[in-house]
Formats: C-alpha cells, structure tokens, sequence
C-alpha cells in the first residue's frame, strides 16, 4: 500500500470510506508526479514499460504528430517505390532473354573460330594487368544497406587486386557511389556517370563507348560489371560479372567461379488483396534453344563480330543497370515498409503514455477537490 506516500494536503483523519475510494483509485491509476515520493525499492518491484518517456502532454502531443506524419511519408514512399519496381521488374525480366539469347550466340561463334585466324579486338585474352571496375550503385538513400553492398562488393574486389599486384580504375555509375569514391584518394576513378532514373539505351552506350575505348587501346585488360543482380522482392545479391575479353567456355562467371547467368527467375506479381499491397509469385523459366554446330556464315565472321560486339557491350551494360534499379526500388520499398511499422509502434506506445499522464493529471486534479473538500469538513 501506498498511504504513507500522498500528498501533505491529504486531510490526516478522513472518513474510512473516502479513504477507500483514494487508495482504489490511486493504485488503479499510478502517476508520475508520486514517483519521486515512492520509495526507490517500491519502483523497482513494479517496473513501467513507458517511465523511460518522461514528457509533458504538450510535448507528448508534438511528439505523436511527428510520428504521424513521418508515417505518412513513408507510407507514400513505399507505395511510391511499389509502383514503380513493377515497371522496373517487368523490364529486367522482358530483356534477360534477349541479353541472354545474344550471349549465348556470341560464345558459340567465338568459340567456334578459335581454330580459325580471326582477329577480333574485344576477344583476345591477353595477360591482365589492369582491370576496370565498372560499379553501378542507385542515385538516393533510404533503401536498406542497397548502396553500402554494393560498395562493399568493389571495395572487396578492389583488396584482392591489391593482393595479386595489379592496377585497377573504377567507372563509377550513380549518385551514391560517385559521392563515395570522390571522397577515396586512393582509388583511381576513370569517370564519373550520373544515374538519370529509369535506365536507357543511350545511357548504356555512353558507358559502353568508354568501355570499348579503354579495351581496345590495351589501357586495361579486363573489363567487370559490379551491379546488384535483381532476384525477388526481399532479396537481392551484389555481383561481379566480367564483360570483357569474351570468355571461350560458354558461360558468365564472376571472379570466384560462380556462375551468375539467370537460369530461372521468379516473378513477383504485384497486387492488391483486401485493400492492402499483396505479392502472388509465378515462376517464369528461360530456356534457350540450341545452336546448331553446322553454322555457315555468309559473311565473314569478323565482320559479324564487329557487328554485334557493341549491341553486346550495350545490352549487358543497360541488363546491369536495370537491374540495380529494381534491387534499388525492392531495398526502398522493404525499408519503407519497416519504417512505417516502427512507426506505428511508436505512436502506440506514445499514445498509451500519453493517455496515461493525462489520466494521472485528472485524477490529481480530483484529489485536490476531495481532500480540499474534506479538509473544510
């Protein structure tokens, strides 16, 4: 019990039922104002999950408003990043064949014409002595540790050039990574490209001419995409894909020997359910068709190879970036997500320790009248 802790102006000998109605309504409504007055051991049997917000109402009421409408821009922000990783997804996953399909053809012609005398420029293998790095990171914040993965990825690759004694130049694409690797001096940066939103051809092929300019005059050896490959919603998985020389085995593999071609992709279906955001998954399988190992070539194969190599550069290089605008988007919208969730936590909790000093304040505002009251009796 707590009776030898009220208040002085408690009237010292009042009657036994008004005294009953106190003590009631005094254990079924603890505040804060008699915290001080309670005996530190009393508090630490009973501990409150809100005695760590010790605001008054005016500023809990301030309080409660922020959190409201932080909620509201990131519920904006998520359904924003929604709308728009639909037509981010449907663009990584309509272009994967195509950029897959060409793939596969120019492996096969090359492979077929290392036994011929055939000189191509973007297929020679030659002894690496300096790689370009070209890393693709998103243009804004607020999506997760999308950014941080993907520089942590280069930053990695970059070590372990290091180790092996070879030089090394990044071409940095996006926002965040320009801003990151400005700050860096000792990583050489060959260009910086700035993201323009929704990736285009023309984006693709001004990055492609300066890839095709550092090969071609042996500037560098060996050309690498670090990108994040777009999986699903909820996952996503920083790569390292080599681009240039042409590789004579058939696949894509990233420098540890694993290979990173999209054998099956799984689409995501956005939809609504009940009047909330709701994710139906279809599974969509890529299957090339076979080459035939009887192929003629009408023209001369170096000419098909000069052709097609720079529709290769542009294709892969524009796969890369679509992709990490999708993994941007899906990073954005699940951060958005969890931000609107803790927001709502917050302004539960807020709103129950809001109610309760208010409640705690009427009713010390009611036992000052009654022991007023009793006093003059």
């Amino acid at each position: 019990m707590y009776s030898s802790n009220l208040p002085i102006w408690v009237s010292s000998k009042p009657s036994n039922s008004n005294k009953n109605i106190l003590l009631y309504q005094f254990n079924q409504n603890p505040f804060l104002q008699f915290s001080k007055r309670l005996p530190p051991k009393s508090l630490s049997q009973s501990p409150s999950p809100f005695t760590r917000i010790r605001c008054r109402l005016l500023e809990l009421r301030k309080r409660i408003e922020t959190v409201k409408s932080t909620q509201k821009i990131t519920e904006a922000m998520k359904l924003v990043a929604a709308a728009k990783v639909r037509r981010a997804q449907e663009a990584v996953i309509n272009g994967r064949p195509f950029t897959e399909a060409l793939v596969e053809l120019l492996y096969t012609i090359n492979e077929s014409l290392q036994c011929d005398d055939v000189d191509c420029p973007l297929t020679v293998i030659r002894p690496v002595k300096k790689v370009a790095l070209v890393v693709t990171t998103g243009d804004r914040g607020l999506c997760g540790s999308f950014n941080s993965a993907v520089i942590k990825k280069a930053e990695s690759r970059i070590s372990n050039l290091r180790g092996l004694g070879l030089d090394y130049t990044v071409i940095s694409v996006g926002k965040k990574g320009n801003s990151y690797f400005s700050r860096k001096d000792d990583v050489s940066v060959e260009r910086f490209v700035e993201g323009v939103g929704f990736p285009t051809a023309k984006e693709a092929q001004m990055i492609a001419d300066d890839v095709f300019s550092l090969f071609v005059t042996e500037e560098v050896d060996k050309v690498e995409l670090v990108y994040t490959k777009f999986v699903s919603l909820v996952k996503s998985d920083p790569v390292i894909r080599t681009l240039l020389p042409l590789s004579v085995r058939g696949e894509v593999f990233d420098v540890n020997g694993n290979c990173v071609d999209a054998v099956e992709d799984e689409l995501f279906m956005l939809t609504t359910k009940e009047g909330k955001l709701a994710v139906e998954r279809d599974k969509v399988r890529v299957e090339g068709g076979p080459i035939s190992p009887l192929m003629q070539f009408e023209q001369d194969p170096v000419q098909i190879l000069d052709a097609m190599m720079p529709l290769y550069l542009n294709s892969q290089i524009l796969r890369a970036l679509q992709e990490s605008l999708a993994s941007e988007l899906a990073a954005r919208m699940n951060a958005m997500s969890n931000a609107t969730d803790n927001a709502v936590e917050l302004k539960k909790n807020l709103s129950i320790v809001y109610n309760r000093e208010r409640q705690a304040k009427i009713t010390g505002e009611i036992l000052e009248i009654v022991a007023g009251a009793e006093a003059l009796t």
